[in-house]
């Protein structure tokens, strides 16, 4: 058996469409055979004494009878193999958020996503109680520019309700050729009314890690972790250093906010960019001869450089591995709120001619040994990027019947000394008086805005606060005389 590891974003179609972000080890199958798999699951000391064959045996009539009458007396006719592709979907979705059952064409799309260049809208989306919302929406693909935001809920395809359908049923009504509209209706949490939003599909090419110079300091962003990321996160540091004149004297911003993860061995060497020696990151199996760990490669391309993270709940899989690794060695200060809480690990295992299935097989663990799963990376400082309550509410202990946080160490990072000074004077929101946040204006993003302060002030350069240019604030409204109470 031949293992292929990599961190991908989930249940990948495409039509750009993600469901969930997840650690994954894609298993390479011959023959269809899978006896290895069974035979260690039989072998299992640890498998419970009530699954004997007897008792299988009934519970597998029990499925054939309920096969049987669902398939002579449903109101319509239905294939067989809906019929079962419904009940693997259903005894693998029923173990946790992250297993599941692909068909030959979802498995085929998933395997075309990990190369950054699919077709479609561009969203990551995660089933909710029947609900399907939007996690994130992919940086420069349809749904960014029509400003769809994470915490949307989509309600309707076309003007016909998808809501209480299925997750793929949603996403099979999403697919569709190049250059064709789409018409989704959202509801958007404090909205007074729903959004209808017509787009045109298109083949996403994912974009990649961006680059920009303000003053002498050097800000990258990450959109996702492709094929390409490390590479390109080399190519747009040296290129920063170029223009800073052969040297960033203001440190260097990492921002990895609504980034939903990619491919491990990206993780594992945008980490080791940064950090020198020890462990990146590990993973702990049923079976302990599946766990394995990966150590940094000897090399820091920034030379000990101050780095700021920026983080929040759309920072998952990848991005939470290449923050919590950077937290744990102390080489950086994340910035911002919590990320989404993605600590499993999940095994494709293809089957030829019948798709593959996605199994959740282990945990990883930071390099000081805890288990983020269901908590997320608190960020050192926190800077929420609004007064508002934040939309985006779906993490991972939000999901139904999630894994157990279990087999780490400790839950919390490794306590911090050395955090800069002007830590404890960063506001945790921005004031009354901060402008809206528009998108092509980076002065009105406060958590950029206050990261690029403090890695400034870490690398002992000058740090204006970016509060003190704005504009008085408006005086608060009074009562006029005529509308005050009585007493």
């Amino acid at each position: 058996m031949t293992f292929r590891t990599g961190l991908l974003f989930g249940a990948a179609f495409l039509t750009g469409i993600v469901a969930g972000p997840g650690l994954v080890h894609v298993a390479g199958v011959g023959g269809g055979s899978f006896a290895p798999v069974a035979q260690a699951a039989e072998a299992d000391p640890a498998a419970s004494p009530e699954t004997s064959h007897a008792e299988t045996y009934r519970l597998l009539t029990l499925f054939g009878s309920i096969f049987d009458l669902v398939r002579a007396n449903y109101v319509d006719p239905v294939s067989d193999r809906d019929l079962i592709t419904n009940a693997l979907n259903g005894m693998l979705s029923g173990l946790d958020p992250h297993s599941s059952y692909m068909t030959e064409k979802q498995y085929a799309d998933m395997q075309v996503q990990t190369t950054g260049k699919f077709g479609g809208l561009g969203l990551e989306v995660q089933g909710e109680d029947g609900h399907v919302r939007v996690v994130s929406p992919i940086d420069g693909t349809p749904a960014w520019k029509a400003g769809i935001k994470p915490g949307d809920y989509i309600v309707a395809i076309d003007g016909h309700n998808i809501d209480g359908s299925p997750l793929n049923d949603a996403v099979e009504k999403m697919r569709g050729k190049p250059n064709t509209k789409i018409t989704l209706t959202i509801i958007r949490p404090k909205a007074t009314k729903p959004l209808v939003l017509t787009m045109t599909r298109e083949i996403i090419h994912i974009e990649g890690v961006k680059s920009v110079l303000y003053d002498k300091t050097g800000y990258i962003r990450l959109p996702q972790f492709t094929e390409d990321t490390s590479a390109e996160l080399h190519r747009e540091y040296e290129k920063l250093v170029k223009q800073a004149g052969g040297k960033l004297s203001g440190g260097l911003v990492l921002d990895l906010r609504n980034d939903p993860g990619g491919l491990l061995n990206q993780a594992i060497d945008v980490s080791s960019s940064f950090i020198r020696n020890g462990e990146i990151v590990s993973t702990r199996a049923r079976h302990p001869k599946d766990s394995q760990r990966w150590d940094a490669k000897g090399t820091d391309m920034t030379d000990g450089l101050p780095v700021v993270v920026l983080i929040n709940g759309g920072s998952a899989s990848a991005s939470e591995i290449v923050s919590g690794a950077l937290q744990d060695h102390h080489r950086a200060v994340l910035v911002g709120t919590k990320t989404f809480g993605k600590g499993s690990v999940q095994t494709i295992m293809p089957i030829p001619g019948n798709g593959a299935v996605r199994l959740t097989t282990a945990r990883y663990y930071t390099p000081s040994g805890r288990s983020i799963q269901g908590l997320g990376i608190a960020p050192d400082i926190i800077v929420k990027e609004s007064r508002e309550d934040p939309v985006f509410s779906i993490r991972e202990a939000d999901l139904a019947h999630i894994i157990k946080n279990q087999g780490g160490n400790q839950t919390k990072p490794p306590a911090r000394d050395d955090l800069p000074a002007i830590a404890s004077h960063i506001p945790d929101e921005p004031p009354a008086n901060w402008p809206a946040y528009d998108m092509t204006k980076p002065s009105t993003d406060f958590q950029l805005q206050e990261g690029l302060r403090v890695v400034r002030n870490m690398a002992g350069a000058p740090a204006p606060d970016p509060v003190a240019g704005l504009p008085p604030a408006a005086p608060a409204t009074t009562a006029s005389k005529s509308e005050a109470p009585h007493h």
